[in-house]
């Protein structure tokens, strides 16, 4: 009669075993950092012998340091699609990561946008007239800074939001140095690869991408990928449209990360997106 709850407190006690030792194998790593330009750094780790979350991961990570020169801003097209990389050459840019959710057939986000103060795409709704996952935060970008919101459930909540360019996506993983609530759907838990968006303590932006879908990269689910914004350091952070579109695109330097979507482990296996977000130095 007491042998349930031994299990369960043996089981709640390795539970916490295993998320502490997750925390001090992601805080011993050594990090492969290049400078790629001033004030902006690329970190890397390869996580293998599964011994983070109990499986491989490939991780990386832009660091935007807070300079005058260096602007995050958005590039789009309303209903084409290219690869990030050609979002990031033809716009001159230092970076690029890939966006927030779009038509795959037809092109064009699904997710409202606005671009240098005009709006270039609405949000479209789910068929009970209510807001997607991803319509619920948004990337806030003014005079060439970034800060993230969360939706305060009102009907025209992106249209007030104060900056030229706004992207809307998610779900929302941290705000205000407070995990966001996850729903526990199969988007959440599956293990697909990322790419987020996060500001740190020391208002550093960093573009995250986690390589997955394949044996030396698994990807993470987005509670997963919580902590992983948790250990960074950072104050608020965003999901963005991930799986194989997440790709991280440095000048000089070429996609950094491994896209998977050509099934393959190389640079690659970009998937033709419609926007993109940019790191420009003005």
């Amino acid at each position: 009669m007491r042998l349930f709850p031994i299990l369960f407190v043996f089981m709640l006690n390795a539970g916490v075993l295993f998320a502490q030792t997750d925390s001090i194998t992601f805080k011993r790593v050594e990090w492969e950092t290049k400078r790629m330009a001033p004030g902006i750094h690329l970190k890397q780790a390869w996580f293998r012998s599964k011994s983070l979350f109990k499986s491989n991961q490939f991780i990386s990570v832009l660091e935007i340091k807070p300079r005058r020169k260096n602007k995050i801003s958005i590039a789009y097209e309303a209903k084409v699609k290219r690869i990030t990389s050609d979002f990031g050459g033809q716009n001159q840019a230092l970076a690029a990561i890939n966006g927030t959710f779009f038509d795959v057939k037809n092109g064009g986000s699904v997710d409202f946008i606005r671009a240098n103060g005009q709006v270039i795409n609405e949000n479209r709704l789910e068929k009970n007239n209510t807001r997607a996952r991803h319509q619920q935060a948004a990337l806030v970008i003014k005079d060439g800074v970034l800060h993230i919101d969360e939706w305060n459930g009102s009907s025209d909540w992106e249209q007030k939001l104060d900056g030229q360019d706004v992207m809307l996506t998610g779900p929302l993983l941290w705000h205000d140095d407070k995990h966001a609530k996850l729903d526990s759907n199969s988007f959440n838990i599956t293990r697909h690869p990322r790419s987020a968006i996060a500001i740190t303590d020391n208002n550093r932006v960093l573009m995250i991408t986690v390589d997955g879908r394949d044996a030396n990269s698994a990807g993470m689910s987005l509670f997963e990928l919580r902590k992983i914004l948790h250990w960074l350091h950072c104050r608020d952070g965003v999901n963005l449209d991930g799986g194989g579109s997440t790709t991280l695109w440095v000048k000089n330097r070429g996609v950094v990360n491994y896209p998977s979507d050509n099934g393959k482990w190389d640079h690659k296996g970009q998937r033709k997106v419609a926007n993109v977000v940019l790191v420009k130095r003005n």
